[in-house]
């Protein structure tokens, strides 16, 4: 039923559950309709994830996003989607194909075009690229792991909660995607950086971020340069992948929020 308020759309990435519950309360406090809906085959709960990895296993890019749009045409009116990692690169696929209001893409997995690929960043994707099968599998990470590619800018106490209370297994086709969108000239990871029409984009980084260094969410900003839409960038110091989960994910969200009320998004604006 119409509420009246703005709908927001959570999209979490790879290897973290739906973690977003926060997020969502805060924005429903703000006055915005918000969900947090889980990947297809994903279970509805970390526990019953972990236990079936093979549900989640196979899905791709084009699925994922497909999956999403069906979520966001469900609406009366055009929510607002906020992606982190790969969430963020289906954030900036939605919003290129004239889905969603306005898109904020947070630590963004590199779309087609992106060339820096920092050794952070192939250390942290080598648990699933380091083997071929993986493309078929969902594949899970080790607590080390998890500390070197999420966790970086943490305690190792505050790395090790969060591997233990949000960590599931995810699908490793979407990482194969994107690795090696660049030689492919039908991508799955091709966004439609040109469109002018889209709703307002923020890219936000972690600067200490290793699964998605800066250097890469700074060149996928670049991709925009052909459109008049509106793009923008907020770097956020000492801060690593995990900043959505961690300690620290309200200065992000309100962030998130002050950027949206810039844009004229917000309560009072539905329709």
């Amino acid at each position: 039923m119409p509420t009246g308020r703005v709908p927001v759309v959570f999209i979490h990435g790879l290897w973290l559950h739906s973690s977003w519950q926060p997020w969502v309360d805060l924005f429903e406090s703000q006055g915005f309709d918000a969900v947090a809906p889980c990947w297809p085959g994903e279970a509805n709960t970390v526990e019953e994830a972990r236990r079936q990895p093979e549900a989640a296993a196979g899905f791709g890019i084009d699925a994922v996003t497909e999956h999403f749009a069906q979520i966001i045409r469900s609406y009366d009116t055009a929510p607002v989607i906020v992606g982190h990692s790969f969430g963020g690169l289906f954030t900036q696929k939605l919003l290129g194909m004239g889905l969603g209001r306005a898109g904020v893409a947070i630590d963004p997995a590199q779309v087609k075009g992106v060339k820096p690929l920092p050794f952070a960043q192939l250390r942290s994707g080598f648990p699933v690229l380091g083997n071929p099968a993986n493309k078929k599998k969902a594949v899970s990470l080790t607590a080390k792991q998890f500390r070197y590619g999420f966790g970086n800018a943490l305690s190792q106490a505050e790395s090790d909660r969060l591997f233990e209370k949000w960590t599931i297994p995810s699908p490793g086709r979407p990482l194969f995607e994107a690795a090696f969108a660049n030689f492919s000239k039908n991508s799955p990871a091709t966004v439609d950086t040109e469109n002018t029409t889209r709703g307002p984009l923020l890219l936000i980084s972690g600067q200490q971020d290793h699964t998605v260094p800066d250097v890469v969410t700074r060149a996928s900003y670049k991709q925009y340069g052909g459109s008049s839409a509106v793009i923008e960038l907020k770097q956020f110091a000492d801060r690593g992948h995990s900043l959505t989960v961690d300690g620290g994910w309200s200065g992000v969200a309100d962030y998130a929020l002050e950027w949206l009320a810039r844009q004229g998004v917000g309560p009072g604006s539905a329709g």
